[in-house]
């Protein structure tokens, strides 16, 4: 039995093969450049910061229209049918909507195809969560379940940190270089490619069943609204504004200074020692618990962001997002933490795919408002809404800390 504080346990590497974590890594980098790239076309083809930020307004609302359903479908058929359908169906909608955005074709439909975007987007990184816990659960020794959950999250946190910096560079780096239709050829390559080769591996089995190892049914839905469980999805769902509003103003910020396509360089500042900082959750004490954790880590985050108005240069603003980062990394993988405890039984797939829609749905209803505020009150009124968006993740914190107290495997 191998007890590690390592992100991602030798005895879980073995169970899944290093394959694995390498195509889980790869199938979501296309979930973090839609919202993005979507954005950049539009804005560069129709010439509108505001439709720009509506469409992908328009890719939030699909996935939290979709998204958990798509996961429930998967608790109920398994995975792998799901997602090979949501490949298929993604890589279209995504050349499809590369084509409208240049056609004549009225804005409207420009946004009903942006909603089919996020409806079909393959949520690689909640079903890898799932499969992870699934097979944490069948297969580690009880008495280590808790610290390898605990490294498991702290990986796939990082990993979608890491995609979620990469994903808005590879944008900018690709539309540069090609034309800013490209990036959305390309994520819909890399989905029909990577998401299908995901969906095929053999880890899915460990959640091709609605039922457990001893036959019982899944939950009723209802218990995916149990409050302790709200709480979680209305953090993280906080952090998603957080990182829209951030992006966001962001550009705005570099835009003022003649530089707008060096925002997502900027950005890897935060994201960079957000994914570090998540890494390093894996050594924290167990002493330090997950609701404290969540409290304080939002706490930096919220803190740090009041130095925003005050940055008056991309220097000073690189502090400001490296302090951020601090905050932000642990603060998601202690939410996902909580997400998986309190998982109801067989819905762990739903569940995952909620908060990953949060995230999502978040990002792009803070990218809209964002962009829709900078347009017309300027950059300096925009950099006040990832205050407001850490201070939503900071509340969630103090209401689960309440929620938390009587849950002993909140730890």
């Amino acid at each position: 039995m191998i007890q590690t504080h390592a992100p991602v346990s030798a005895s879980l590497l073995r169970r899944a093969g290093l394959p694995y974590f390498l195509i889980a890594f790869v199938a979501r980098l296309p979930f973090a450049m839609m919202v993005v790239g979507v954005l950049t076309v539009v804005v560069s083809a129709r010439g509108s910061l505001s439709l720009g930020g509506l469409t992908s307004a328009a890719v939030g609302l699909g996935t939290a229209c979709f998204g958990p359903l798509l996961g429930a479908a998967a608790d109920r058929f398994g995975q792998r049918p799901v997602l090979v359908i949501l490949a298929i169906v993604n890589s279209v909608m995504l050349v499809v909507f590369a084509l409208v955005v240049y056609s004549p074709s009225a804005d409207a439909l420009v946004l009903v195809t942006a909603v089919g975007i996020g409806a079909s987007a393959p949520q690689v990184a909640p079903m890898s969560r799932s499969r992870l816990v699934a097979i944490i659960n069948e297969q580690i020794p009880e008495d280590s379940r808790s610290r390898v959950l605990s490294g498991t999250m702290s990986y796939e946190s990082a990993a979608d940190e890491t995609v979620f910096v990469f994903g808005p560079f590879l944008v900018g780096i690709i539309g540069s270089l090609i034309a800013p239709w490209a990036p959305l050829i390309g994520a819909a390559a890399l989905t029909l490619i990577f998401v299908g080769a995901f969906a095929l591996h053999p880890s899915g089995r460990h959640v091709s069943s609605d039922r457990d190892d001893d036959g019982r049914a899944p939950s009723a839905a209802s218990e995916l609204l149990r409050p302790s469980l709200l709480i979680v999805v209305i953090g993280i769902l906080g952090v998603g504004l957080f990182f829209g509003a951030m992006l966001t103003s962001l550009t705005a910020f570099m835009a003022d200074r003649g530089a707008p396509e060096e925002a997502g360089l900027l950005y890897g500042v935060m994201g960079v020692g957000s994914a570090l900082l998540a890494l390093g959750v894996a050594w924290l004490p167990p002493r330090f618990s997950l609701r404290a954790r969540w409290l304080v880590f939002s706490g930096i985050l919220l803190a740090a962001s009041f130095l925003l108005p005050f940055a008056d240069s991309p220097v000073t603003m690189a502090w400001a997002l490296a302090a951020m980062g601090i905050g932000i990394g642990p603060t998601l993988v202690t939410q996902y933490s909580f997400g998986a405890a309190r998982s109801p039984l067989g819905r762990s797939a739903t569940v995952m795919t909620m908060l990953g829609s949060g995230v999502i749905v978040g990002q792009s209803i803070g990218s809209a408002v964002t962009g829709e505020i900078a347009q017309s009150l300027g950059t300096q009124a925009s950099l006040l809404l990832p205050i407001a968006s850490a201070a939503i993740v900071l509340l969630a914190g103090v209401l689960n800390w309440f929620a938390s107290r009587t849950r002993a495997r909140s730890r």
